[in-house]
Order: structure tokens, then C-alpha cells, then sequence
């Protein structure tokens, strides 16, 4: 069927395309298109429909059209406030050869463009097959009921009738529907649309997930708050709280601590804010932790016992802890201050020394003298400023500080609080915790002490705090000023060997569940283990031997009936070979080699210092990782070693050798100024060729001028050389004073040799005599043999 002849009136289309055999509704309001309906029913209904390039512009010439359409018949009208509303169907695919002259409506010449029928009857059921399983899947994923319209499209065998219905009513967009409408090949245009429709069947599938996910959160929510209904009606009938309930007995709590100030008008805040806050909301939850932990706090609560009984306090440090006297005795003084004083501030102690000592201990001794609640905090290897002082709130999983955290705990303002290992706090990008211990320790400060996570002042002023560390170097200037020092050095072998006998072993036996009738230990054996299997300033490692001495010996505590002693000589049966021997004891006297005393965070130890002749040119070689200090004074020793050449070696020659100096242990890095009369013994031994006693151990620093100057550490020094069978120390005349800290029993086993000149030192150790040297002897009579027979001390 051809079209009818002559020109057409022209309907611009905005939103959609209209395809031939389809029927559809159109709403006319523009006034062309208007006046082109109106010359339309005068020439049979018939109208050129043709799609807008751009929806959003006002049509103002015919470049701006489409040039392929439909030429469709309108089958009604309906008029409307603002134009008509038509019903047209499209008959023809055609497109436009011409326009005609400019009038006020716009009118077209038209060629209809045939379809090419381009595949073969195999083909074309095929394809035919494949549009309508596709066709039917979009109409089963669209919401309704569509089943009327798939059987619909199963009644059509028209390719291209069904091929315009589906790209008519298919959701694509303007450009698809226009690009499918112009392509006249049926092959193309069928394939296209496959590809075109099995896009929007993927589109309608995720919106149809959505919708069900929407529908069943929706659902879900519903239910749930029906069940929430319900279990408040139920928790109403059985007396428990609801959100009202919490946020009364918040109120009646507040009342009940008496707090002031900061405190309060928060809480106040926090409680008004739950108020007005739906017990749905994460921040209700937030709200509801930061009241309970604030209101957990012992903000007014003190220890019953406020008095401080001296005779009591006494007697528990010594029974809990045997030796430390001095310690034991600042400890007192301390607690009598606090007697005294009426302001019942707390205070800061720091107890420093070598690990096992008893530091932490000996915290949980004060508190029970004392009668108050005991909290250890662990500082060893904090390194967030967030755990001293808590998060702040806005953060997710935000939580209080461990200073307030112990507080909580201790459930008083006036415990007794240990921070155990401030020497291992760490400093990195998240802060300084060593910073945020300055408020807390300090006296003036404390009183206020502000945790993030909390937001107002709380008093640690009455708290006693007790600071232990194994060394003071890595604690900061600003909070070492805030403490009070103590010391506590190692245990000599008498006290380790009381308190392995009336403590660690009765313990060691209660925890393997034996008891004192069953199994004995002999005191030789224990000090077998303490000589020859621990060398330890403290007492952890011989706890642990104990214990596998137990665990040992539970064997044949079930196989015999009567009691299990264990002797010196089974103790190679438990713990194999001696770890320890005492090294100086047993060594040969040589040339070169000289015991020092050195100082550890661990407590004292004794360092051998080496030294040997080898072919070279007077240099000096040093090795086993020594600081910078340590190096120097072997290059003093040297010098004043070779002043004095002359009458300690006359013959010998330092131009012609090189002396290597080495102490063992060379993994070990070692400095410090203590080992000058050391190294320049055992350089005076190499170059006399006098050996020096392997049971004599010296400490001491050396000047240019001879002089030996006072070191530090002596106490622990002395005790690490008694622990290693030494009998002879040499020292500074100026450590003296410090002789007084070490045990009655060391010291009456030690021969003490106090000294001020270098002199004294090798007429001790080597026994050479230096009294007739003097300086001049270097350069000969008198200094004219160095300056040219000028004299340089003065006119005569």
C-alpha cells in the first residue's frame, strides 16, 4: 500500500518516536502543533510525526528535526485546557524529501522507505524466537500484571510489527528509538534491538533487587519496632527499665555523688541529652557508657583506714620482703611525712633497679600496710598519649584512659596505684604518654586531671603513686623531676639464699601441689643454683629453677612414700652442665689480662679487659664495641703508660709493636669512664711482663694527671664481684662513702684498696714502684734539652 500524495502537516515530538503499526497517545499543547492537528483533520487525519534532535529546545527551524519519521493517522482528539490530546497510529516509515515554503505551519514532502528484507526464513524465526523470549522476560520483570500482554507478544509473527512494538514501548532512549526506526535492514535492526533490549533487562533487574531489599528492610523495620513495642510493655510489667527508667535512676545516682563544678553541669548535659534521644540511636548507646563510667568513679569514696600505722607498715615490708633495709627504712620515712601532713595529698615514688628485685612488689606491700586498694598499670611499651589520658568521644570505640580506668577499678580516690616500667614508654607520631604522666604526677597539677574520654576534672591528689623502672636514662628530665627516687640494687648471695628458703621455695611447692612434707631442699644445692645456674641481680630466674626442680621431682614424690630430698649432686641430672662458673677463680694469672667492674640495668657484672703484643708501629687497636668515653680513656692510659715507660718497661720499644686492647662479649656495647685504672693495668701488665691476681677487680676513672677520679654503680659493682669469687676491689679513695650501702658480708669478705693516684693503683696490682718518677725524667735533666737551651719555667 503506498502512501496518499501531496504534503503533510508536520508534528514536532519531544519525548518519544512513534513507530509504524503502533498506536499512541500524544499531548499537543504547543501552538504549531496545534494549528498542524487542526490542518490535519481537514486532509484526512493524516500528520508527519518527526522526533526533536534536542527534547530541550523550543523548535525553531526545520534543521533541528529528524529527517526520518512516521507518517501516522489520527484516530481521536480530545481537547484540553491547552490543546488536545490525540491518539494517532503510525503506518508508513518514511522520510522527508522537502519542506515546503515557510508558512505558519509547518508542512512536508515525504518518500516512504520500504523495509529490507534481508535473511532468510531460518534466520528470521530465529530472531523472531529470540525478541519474544526477551520481550517476555522485560514484561516479567516489570511490577504488575503483564501476563496478557506476553501472551500477546507469543500471538505475533510480524517481525517487524513486533520489532516497533518493542522498541516503542521499551524504556530506551530517544537516540536508540530514532536510530532503530531509521535502520531499514531487518537483520540490522532486530540485532540492535536485542542488544538495546537485553541493556534494560540487566537495568530492570538490579531495580527489581533493589525494590525487594527496600521492601524487606522496610519490612524488617516494621517488625522490629512492633517487637519493640512489645518487649517495653513486657519490661514495664516486670518492674525493668526502660529509656525513661535509665535516664531516672541516672538522675537519682547524680543526686546520691554529691559531685560539683565541671562534673556535674556535664552530667546534667549527658543526662538531658539521653533524655531527648531515641534508645534506637548509636549516640544513645554512647550517651548511656560515658554516664556509667562517669558515674563509676570513686569521685568522693575514700579507704575506711585513714590513719597511718608506722609499726604496721613495718612489719608487713618485712615479712613480705627480706634485706632491702635502706629501702625499707626511706619507705618509712616516707609514710611518716605522710602522717604528719595534713592535707592527705598523695605522693610520687620511683623505684629503680634491676628486674626481680621486688620494685612492683614491694607497691603491693605499701598498699596493704597502708590498708588501701592496690591497681598496677603496665606502661612497658605504650606509645599512644590516648592511654594515659582515653579517647576522645567523637571517635567510634572510644574508650577512658588506663589512669581513671585503675581508678575505676580501685573504686577509692586514695588507692595506692603502680606504674609499673615508665622507663619503656615509647614516643612516636601519636604522641608523647611519657608528656601526659606530667599532669598526673604532678601535685599541683593532679587535682584536675582531665581524661578525654570523661571531659571534666577529676582529683588524683590523694592518690599515692609508685613509679618503678630499671633505668633512669630513658626517662625524661620533666618527669623524673616529679619523683622521688629510690634505688634497690641486687641481693647478695645470703639474701637470695633466706629468701629462696622462706619464700620462693615454699611457693614453688604450693604451685606444683606438693607440700614441705613430701620434698626438701638442701641450702648447698640452692646455692649451687644460685652460683653455678642463675647470675642475676634478682631473684626471677631462681624462682624459675625452683620451680623446675618441683616439676622434676613430682615423679618420684608418687613413687616413693617417704620425703624427696634433693641434694648438690642431682642437680646436673635436672638442669645439665653449670651455665655459670666463677670465671676469675679459676683462671690462670697472665700478662695483659685485668677483671674491671661494670654497671647493667640488670645489676653488676664483671668484664675481663684483654691485651696483647702484636708487630706494627705504636698504634693502639681496640675492639669489642666500645663507646666513644671507653675508647678515650685507653688512649689516656696509653699516654701515661708510655710517661712512665721508663721505669715500668726500660726496655721496651712501642715503636716497634702495636697493642691490641679487647673486651670480650664483643656483641655487648660497653662505655663509660670506669674502666681507666683497668685499661691502664692491663696495659702496665702487658708492657712489665707482671701478671695481675685474677681474684683482684678495679673500678675507677683515670685523669691525664694520673689522678683516679669516683664512679657510680659501686654497690651493685661489689656485689657482682663477691657473686663472682673476688677478694680484692681497688678503687677511688672518693668512693668510699659508698662502701656503706654494701651488706656487712660482702664487705668482710673484700679487701678494699682506696687509691687517688695511678701510682697507688700499680704498686697494688703490679707492684711496681713510680714514687721516684717525675715528669722531667721524659725529656731529661732539665727542659732545655726540648726548647733549644731556653729555660720555659720562669727567670732565675
Amino acid at each position: 500500500m503506498s502512501i496518499p500524495a501531496g504534503t503533510f502537516s508536520v508534528l514536532p515530538l519531544r519525548n518519544t518516536v512513534v513507530f509504524p503499526g503502533i498506536t499512541q497517545a500524544l499531548k499537543v499543547g504547543r501552538e504549531k502543533s496545534v494549528k498542524a492537528v487542526d490542518l490535519a483533520k481537514e486532509k484526512n487525519n493524516w500528520i508527519l510525526t518527526l522526533t526533536q534532535k534536542n527534547a530541550e529546545t523550543n523548535l525553531e527551524n526545520v534543521d533541528e528535526l529528524h529527517d526520518v519519521g512516521t507518517l501516522a493517522k489520527i484516530e481521536s482528539v480530545r481537547s484540553t485546557e491547552s490543546g488536545y490530546y490525540i491518539v494517532v497510529r503510525g503506518y508508513y516509515r518514511v522520510k522527508v524529501s522537502s519542506f515546503k515554503a515557510e508558512t505558519e505551519i509547518l508542512e512536508a514532502f515525504v518518500e516512504q522507505i520500504e523495509d529490507v528484507h534481508d535473511i532468510d526464513k531460518a534466520t528470521e524465526d530465529a530472531l523472531l524466537a529470540s525478541l519474544k523470549q526477551i520481550s517476555k522476560d522485560v514484561l516479567r520483570l516489570l511490577p504488575g500484571n503483564t501476563e496478557g500482554i506476553q501472551e500477546m507478544v507469543d500471538a505475533i509473527d510480524d517481525i517487524s510489527l513486533l520489532g516497533n512494538m518493542a522498541a516503542a514501548n521499551a524504556e530506551l532512549s530517544l537516540a536508540d528509538k530514532q536510530k532503530i526506526l531509521e535502520t531499514v535492514h531487518i537483520r540490522e535492526r532486530i540485532m540492535g534491538l536485542l542488544t538495546m533490549l537485553h541493556g534494560f533487562k540487566e537495568n530492570l533487574i538490579v531495580q527489581q533487587d533493589i525494590r525487594q531489599k527496600l521492601t524487606s528492610k522496610l519490612g524488617q523495620t516494621q517488625r522490629e519496632q512492633i517487637l519493640r513495642e512489645q518487649m517495653k510493655t513486657i519490661k514495664e510489667e516486670l518492674g525493668e527499665k526502660t529509656e525513661q527508667g535509665l535516664v531516672d535512676t541516672f538522675r537519682t545516682k547524680l543526686k546520691e555523688l554529691d559531685i560539683k563544678g565541671e562534673a556535674l553541669d556535664l552530667a546534667e548535659q549527658q543526662i538531658s541529652r539521653m533524655e531527648n534521644t531515641s534508645s534506637q540511636s548509636p549516640e544513645f548507646q554512647m550517651i548511656r557508657s560515658h554516664l556509667e563510667f562517669m558515674f563509676s568513679l570513686p569521685w568522693n569514696k575514700t579507704s575506711s583506714i585513714q590513719e597511718i600505722n608506722l609499726e604496721h607498715a613495718a612489719k608487713v615490708l618485712n615479712d613480705d620482703h627480706y634485706g632491702l633495709d635502706k629501702i625499707k627504712k626511706r619507705i618509712l620515712q616516707h609514710l611518716a611525712v605522710l602522717k604528719m601532713k595534713k592535707d592527705k595529698k598523695g605522693s610520687v615514688l620511683l623505684f629503680v633497679g634491676p628486674p626481680g628485685v621486688g620494685k612492683t612488689s614491694l607497691g603491693q606491700s605499701i598498699a596493704k600496710s597502708l590498708g588501701k586498694k592496690y591497681q598496677r598499670i603496665s606502661f612497658g611499651g605504650v606509645r599512644d598519649e590516648a592511654e594515659v589520658r582515653g579517647h576522645r568521644r567523637t571517635y567510634i570505640g572510644a574508650l577512658p584512659g588506663k589512669i581513671l580506668t585503675a581508678m575505676k577499678k580501685a573504686g577509692e580516690n586514695d588507692t595506692v596505684l603502680v606504674l609499673d616500667e615508665v622507663d619503656k614508654l615509647n614516643r612516636n607520631f601519636a604522641g608523647d604518654p611519657s608528656a601526659a604522666l606530667l599532669e598526673v604526677l604532678d601535685p599541683e597539677q593532679n587535682n584536675t586531671f582531665t581524661d578525654h574520654y570523661l571531659e571534666a576534672p577529676f582529683d588524683l591528689s590523694k592518690v599515692m603513686f609508685i613509679a618503678t623502672a630499671n633505668s633512669l636514662e630513658t626517662i625524661p628530665l620533666p618527669l623524673l623531676d616529679r619523683m622521688e627516687v629510690i634505688d634497690l640494687s641486687g641481693y647478695t648471695t645470703a639474701e637470695k639464699l633466706h629468701i629462696a628458703r622462706n619464700h620462693l621455695w615454699p611457693k614453688q611447692v604450693a604451685e606444683h601441689g606438693l607440700n614441705l612434707q613430701q620434698i626438701e631442699i638442701s641450702d648447698a644445692a640452692i646455692l649451687k643454683i644460685i652460683s653455678n645456674y642463675t647470675r642475676e641481680a634478682g631473684v626471677r630466674e631462681l624462682q624459675r629453677k625452683l620451680g623446675e626442680v618441683c616439676r622434676a621431682k613430682c615423679e618420684d614424690v608418687l613413687k616413693n612414700q617417704g620425703v624427696v630430698k634433693v641434694e648438690v649432686r642431682q642437680l646436673e641430672e635436672i638442669f645439665g652442665p653449670e651455665k655459670f662458673t666463677f670465671e676469675v677463680t679459676d683462671q690462670l694469672n697472665q700478662a695483659g689480662v685485668v677483671t674491671g667492674l661494670a654497671w647493667t640495668p640488670v645489676g653488676g657484672d664483671i668484664l675481663f679487659i684483654e691485651s696483647a703484643l702484636v708487630p706494627g708501629k705504636g698504634e693502639l687497636i681496640l675492639t669489642g664495641q666500645l663507646g666513644d668515653v671507653m675508647k678515650e680513656s685507653a688512649q689516656i692510659a696509653k699516654s701515661l703508660l708510655k710517661a712512665r715507660l721508663s721505669t715500668i718497661a726500660p726496655t721496651f720499644d712501642f715503636n716497634k709493636f702495636d697493642i691490641h686492647v679487647h673486651l670480650p662479649a664483643g656483641a655487648i656495647p660497653k662505655d663509660g669512664p670506669s674502666a681507666g685504672i683497668t685499661l691502664l693495668t692491663s696495659l702496665a701488665s702487658l708492657v712489665s711482663r707482671i701478671p695481675v691476681n685474677s681474684r683482684m677487680a678495679m673500678t675507677g676513672e683515670i685523669s691525664l694527671r694520673g689522678k683516679v677520679l669516683p664512679v657510680g654503680g659501686i654497690k651493685e659493682k661489689v656485689i657482682a664481684a663477691h657473686r663472682a669469687g673476688v677478694n680484692q676491689v681497688i678503687m677511688s679513695k672518693r668512693n668510699e662513702k659508698d662502701l656503706k650501702d654494701v651488706p656487712e658480708e660482702v664487705r668482710s669478705q673484700i679487701e678494699f684498696t682506696l687509691v687517688d693516684h695511678i701510682n697507688d693503683v700499680l704498686a697494688k696490682a703490679l707492684n711496681i714502684d713510680l714514687t721516684a718518677w717525675n715528669e722531667d725524667s721524659i725529656y731529661g735533666q732539665n727542659d732545655s734539652d726540648l726548647h733549644g737551651g731556653k729555660t720555659l719555667h720562669g727567670q732565675a
